[in-house]
C-alpha cells in the first residue's frame, strides 16, 4: 500500500506540474523547480514532526527568497 499512495502523489504531482508550465516562461519553470526541498521540509515538520533546525531554516529561507528574485515581475517589467 506504501508504493501505491508514492505513485499516487507523485503521478499528481505531475499532472499538476505539467497542467502549470505551458503558463510560466522557460526561466521561470525552471527558477520553479528549485522549490521542492523546502517544501519537503516543511512536509516533514508537519508530518512526521521532523526538527527544523537553524540550518534548514536559513537554507529554506534563501532558496525560496531566490526563487522568488527569480520569478516575481519587476515594477515596470513586462508581464509574459
Amino acid at each position: 500500500m506504501l508504493n501505491l499512495s508514492g505513485s499516487v502523489a507523485s503521478g499528481l504531482g505531475y499532472a499538476i506540474w505539467y497542467a502549470v508550465v505551458p503558463l510560466l516562461t522557460r526561466a521561470q519553470s525552471g527558477i520553479i523547480q528549485l522549490s521542492p526541498a523546502p517544501l519537503a521540509a516543511v512536509g516533514g515538520l508537519l508530518l512526521i514532526g521532523e526538527p527544523i533546525t537553524f540550518r534548514v531554516l536559513a537554507a529554506s529561507v534563501l532558496i525560496l527568497g531566490g526563487v522568488a528574485l527569480g520569478v516575481v515581475p519587476r515594477p515596470g517589467q513586462r508581464s509574459r
